[in-house]
């Protein structure tokens, strides 16, 4: 389904100009249905609305952006609203910018999206700012059934060919604290770097780990 777009400028902003071109071309191209563009000194309401105090803002069906984009990435990003696809993509997108707050109202909406972030740690070279706010997510789920449910993803974790990612795995089976993750989490005590097997010995002297 084409997606629709609101767009958020103001007077001055220099970066305004270049997103109503790449949104308008979108439109033309048939990617964007409809382009909805506010001036929020005029109205000062639709930035309340959307609870931003920066422009340019914008929103492209269900996926909201602050700031100036390249015409590669919005298009992007237009095409992913189209097909319904990119929930995932936009909530690492969202870790990177810090918003973490945003990212866990939408894991407290559908907690499946938990286990989808945690699969997405099998990159080894994501960067360390989604890792950690992963890792956040994460521990603030401990012990939660939910999070029981993503045994599997962590698995798969634990299996990688990075020290990193299982490193990653080691915290996580911690935070699960189920007898099933202390089982894989005995299975790591051997692992080859010295790194990974501290984090195991960790984690098993932890109370998080279920006995």
């Amino acid at each position: 389904m084409t997606p629709d777009a609101r767009l958020l400028v103001a007077p001055g902003c220099p970066h305004c100009p270049t997103m109503i071109r790449i949104l308008s071309d979108l439109v033309k191209e048939g990617l964007i249905g409809r382009l909805e563009i506010i001036n929020i000194q005029v109205h000062p309401e639709a930035a309340a609305e959307a609870g931003t105090r920066s422009v340019p803002w914008f929103r492209i069906g269900d996926f909201e952006f602050t700031g100036a984009h390249g015409e590669a990435e919005v298009r992007s990003w237009a095409e992913k609203a189209a097909t319904g696809s990119g929930e995932i993509d936009y909530l690492l997108d969202l870790i990177e910018q810090r918003r973490l707050d945003e990212v866990q109202k939408a894991v407290e909406a559908e907690p499946e999206l938990l286990c989808q972030l945690i699969e997405r740690m099998a990159d080894p070279d994501m960067s360390m700012v989604v890792r950690i706010g992963i890792s956040a997510l994460v521990e603030g789920w401990a012990g939660r059934p939910e999070l029981a449910a993503c045994l599997p993803a962590v698995e798969v974790l634990s299996r990688s060919d990075s020290a990193t990612v299982r490193g990653d795995a080691a915290h996580f089976l911690e935070q699960l604290g189920t007898p099933e993750a202390r089982s894989l989490l005995e299975g790591m005590r051997e692992d080859p770097d010295p790194q990974v097997r501290e984090l195991v010995r960790d984690a098993l002297g932890s109370d998080a780990v279920a006995e």
